[in-house]
């Protein structure tokens, strides 16, 4: 099969930026869709009928072109395959149905004024997504690249920044790199004050952290303060040993049954950008607790079900583990999860009361799997002196299915 569509790649120098290949792409096109700015680049003699993207934004009308016979062309900024829409034809395409011309990307344009190593530089980007998405990027040293959503972006990255304690980051916001209208604008982000930004723009961090910034490591563990929570909280050290046996790869999906404040669900996420979670809560105080919490520490993305389980996990994607922190008792509650949990998939149960602790005891015999008694004192004061006092023991099993 030869490809019926190609995928080109344009930055803002236009028609004139643009390589053999592309420009051949572009006049043999019979439909040419893009963003109406993109089509503007293309001079007269373009004969194409040209397209513009529908709002809201799909690709359906360039995929009702596939048996049709004609050449299509879609015009895309930059590189396609760089948070592009070539992303997206490759998860509904065969690869023979489409080839992609690409153009230097944004990033690769600001790496050059910046004179930044780009295998050294981490990635981000705001378009459909919170500015929250950037808080586990956030350590001294850092830099970041971070694909603007429009106008506001610059603003609030430098308010984000402020808030961390990284307001002494540099910042340096391009406009229409590129192009013609190509502008730079450098700021440290607490004195950010620029009002007027072209939408599109990319913006540059460079991330220098104050004395008092909050610093965040993304090795699990992460400090209790660090969450908002009614006492309903996996502590520091239990929630580590009970990371450390989920075992996050990357990909991933945890079920958190039961989450809480969701210190499971996103300590899991932060583990690796690609990893997802979703949260199964009751209670409607804590949901709104692993809203908070969620955003605070940079996974926005995580998902929350309200609901009791197990009921609420009916219809929910099947996951690679579970976490199983409150409910253990509830009937069903071990055999269902089960039941859901993909071949090979960990799941992971925390027990307090000598009732649930006899719980997993009886599930055990039927599946099998491991049982730990995890211990933790901390010292605290006895009058002039220093003391251990021990925290409630916490039985843990871990279960593979096979």
């Amino acid at each position: 099969m030869s490809p019926w569509l190609t995928v080109v790649g344009i930055g803002e120098d236009g028609w004139r930026g643009l390589s053999r290949h592309a420009r051949q792409a572009l006049l043999a096109a019979d439909t040419i869709f893009g963003g109406a700015r993109h089509l503007a680049f293309l001079p007269p003699r373009i004969g194409g009928e040209r397209r513009a993207w529908p709002t809201p934004f799909t690709i359906a009308p360039v995929l009702d072109h596939r048996h049709e016979g004609g050449r299509v062309c879609v015009l895309a900024s930059g590189d396609p395959m760089m948070f592009g829409v070539g992303t997206t034809f490759a998860r509904e395409l065969a690869p023979e149905e489409f080839c992609v011309v690409p153009a230097p990307s944004s990033l690769s344009l600001a790496a050059a004024r910046l004179h930044w190593s780009l295998q050294d530089v981490a990635v981000a980007s705001l378009v459909g997504r919170p500015v929250a998405a950037l808080e586990t990027q956030l350590h001294p040293g850092a830099r970041l690249l971070v694909l603007s959503s429009d106008a506001a972006s610059p603003g609030m990255v430098a308010a984000l920044l402020t808030k961390r304690g990284f307001g002494a980051s540099r910042l340096s916001v391009f406009e229409h790199l590129g192009g013609e209208l190509e502008q730079r604008i450098d700021s440290v982000a607490s004195a950010w004050t620029a009002s007027e930004v072209a939408a599109l723009n990319l913006v540059a961090i460079e991330c220098i952290a104050e004395n008092h910034a909050r610093r965040l490591p993304l090795t699990p563990g992460l400090p209790d303060d660090a969450y908002q929570h009614d006492g309903q909280l996996t502590k520091r050290d239990v929630r580590a040993i009970t990371l450390s046996r989920l075992a996050p790869e990357p990909g991933e999906l945890l079920w958190d049954v039961g989450a809480g404040c969701g210190s499971i669900g996103i300590e899991w996420m932060r583990t690796h950008p690609s990893c997802r979670a979703i949260a199964i809560e009751a209670n409607g105080q804590r949901q709104r607790l692993i809203e908070h919490n969620r955003d605070a520490l940079g996974v926005p993305a995580l998902q929350l079900v309200e609901g009791d389980a197990p009921g609420a996990l009916a219809g929910l994607p099947a996951p690679d583990a579970i976490f199983i922190g409150g409910g253990v008792s509830t009937p069903d509650m071990l055999e269902t999860c089960w039941t859901h949990l993909k071949k090979g998939g960990r799941m992971i149960v925390n027990a307090v009361t000598i009732q649930s602790e006899a719980t997993l005891v009886a599930w055990r015999a039927l599946h099998g799997g491991e049982m730990t008694r995890i211990g933790v004192a901390h010292a605290q004061p006895l009058g002039a002196f220093d003391t251990w006092r021990q925290a409630l023991p916490v039985t843990l099993l871990h279960a593979v299915k096979p």
